[in-house]
């Protein structure tokens, strides 16, 4: 489907809805992703008689935070999901990062349909809160809470969260001509050295829009049926990018619940061989450690940038599907290599055909780098705070200006406070709630910074700079602890 609506119809609202404020009983959503007889169980277990709900504090539910033994709430209902962590579609660390915590807004930001939970969440329901407890955890901000829960009833209210299917039809076509051309042109004119370098910035092109676009499947309910969701971002990511679905979603949902929380979030968590943020440097600095020479760690980067796709993904992708036995994303990834073989293996040969794989992900690894880590590394990193939602992802993302070349540049990456605020909210839609966000961090006093790109590259350097400094400072003044 496609929007009329226009940014200043947004603003023009910002007001009305800034202006009421209530709590937010809004549906709770689904991954889709869980299997068939799980679905089957939930249903006869939603079937039997239930007693009447147990009522708990928030002193209570906060003690069962741990591995073994996890509760959460979800719109002031009380789950234990101690035995559903294994199964749970997006990884067991997910639901890890928020025992004992209120997950109402996170809950309903990282799944697209609001129907099929309800399968899963039933059999696991052992309570709710006590009258007297408030909706969230004490410390949290409430009137921040309940300005955002209605801000995403607006969203919902305007249909921001469906997904124009022609938006991303056009670019799947994208990638596959650049891909087709590829293999004409090296068809046409042969397989020499300035040819095979044009052919390599063509197919990488193709590799990083797929990449955008196998991310936005796996935050999307674009089809009707989520198998199908599912099979396109497998699809994306093995046959065309040649890496382990699962593995990245189970990594990068855990940077989405908990953005830049150390150690919750796994993009972070760089050391031995960076230190970023203010915490890290101060702790390795104190106890004297020095893995590398972390002053020149900001040249590392740019370095070890281009290695990151071809060397780390590959690498942990083949880790996790060994360790996993992982035979669906295994026989995806094999047609990956499969395609290549055949399509410019007779001009390159098995060796040739393989230099040029890892020279595309070579090109592929620093654009995908900065982009991804220029709205991250500069920004507000911390040790688990608790946050409301809404602040944590604020504090922890920032946006690139906005502009045709941007937006295609970064896959409206470039809008990172809106992705990571409702990550299942189709990109084409970013920019136009932008302004109500900018708006409801405007009136609770929070910082929505956005910036050239260039800058926003720059501030990488500069914040692993300003991490170096803390280290040195730690490790050249400070007695060892």
């Amino acid at each position: 489907m496609t929007f009329e609506e226009k940014p200043e119809s947004l603003v023009d609202e910002k007001q009305q809805y800034l202006g009421a404020r209530h709590q937010a009983n809004g549906k709770p959503g689904a991954s889709g992703k869980a299997r068939l007889s799980a679905k089957q169980e939930a249903n006869a277990k939603c079937g039997l008689p239930r007693k009447s709900l147990n009522r708990y504090t928030w002193q209570e539910i906060q003690r069962h935070s741990q591995e073994t033994d996890q509760w959460l709430v979800i719109n002031r209902k009380v789950y234990d999901i101690t035995g559903w962590a294994d199964r749970h579609p997006g990884g067991r660390q997910v639901l890890n990062h928020y025992a004992g915590e209120d997950a109402t807004d996170v809950f309903r930001a990282m799944h697209p349909d609001p129907d099929i939970v309800q399968l899963y969440l039933k059999p696991l329901l052992i309570g709710e809160l006590a009258p007297e407890e408030p909706n969230q955890e004490r410390n949290k901000n409430s009137r921040l809470v309940e300005d955002f829960q209605e801000l995403r009833k607006t969203l919902e209210t305007m249909n921001m969260f469906n997904a124009n299917l022609g938006f991303f039809f056009l670019h799947l076509a994208q990638v596959l001509i650049l891909e087709a051309l590829a293999w004409v042109i090296v068809w046409h004119f042969g397989s020499g050295w300035l040819i095979t370098m044009f052919i390599s910035l063509l197919l990488t092109v193709a590799q990083v829009q797929g990449s955008f676009l196998q991310h936005d499947m796996g935050h999307l309910s674009i089809f009707k049926k989520s198998k199908w969701n599912r099979l396109m971002q497998t699809f994306m990511m093995g046959h065309i990018q040649g890496l382990s679905a699962k593995w990245w979603n189970n990594r990068h949902f855990q940077h989405h619940v908990k953005t830049n929380i150390y150690p919750k979030d796994p993009d972070i968590d760089v050391g031995p061989l960076f230190l970023i943020g203010d915490l890290k440097p101060v702790k390795y600095g104190k106890k004297k450690i020095k893995y590398i020479n972390y002053e020149k760690q900001h040249l590392y980067f740019m370095v070890a940038a281009p290695l990151l796709v071809p060397v780390y993904f590959n690498v942990k992708s083949m880790q996790e599907m060994y360790h996993r036995r992982d035979w669906k994303d295994i026989t995806w990834i094999s047609s990956f290599y499969i395609r290549y073989f055949i399509t410019f293996g007779p001009f390159y040969g098995i060796f040739g055909t393989m230099v040029l794989i890892y020279l595309i992900n070579f090109l592929e690894s620093p654009w995908i780098t900065y982009v991804t880590q220029m709205s991250h590394i500069p920004m507000k990193m911390s040790k688990e705070e608790n946050q409301d939602w809404f602040s944590t992802q604020v504090l922890a993302t920032c946006n690139v200006e906005q502009s045709f070349f941007n937006d295609w540049f970064t896959g409206h990456l470039n809008f990172q406070i809106e992705h990571h605020l409702f990550p299942t909210m189709p990109r084409h839609n970013y920019h136009k709630v932008a302004p109500l966000v900018k708006s409801l961090c405007a009136k609770h006093g929070l910082p929505y910074v956005n910036k050239p790109l260039l800058k926003a590259f720059g501030d990488i350097v500069r914040a692993l700079k300003k991490s170096t400094a803390l280290w040195m400072d730690a490790y050249y003044r400070h007695p060892e602890t």
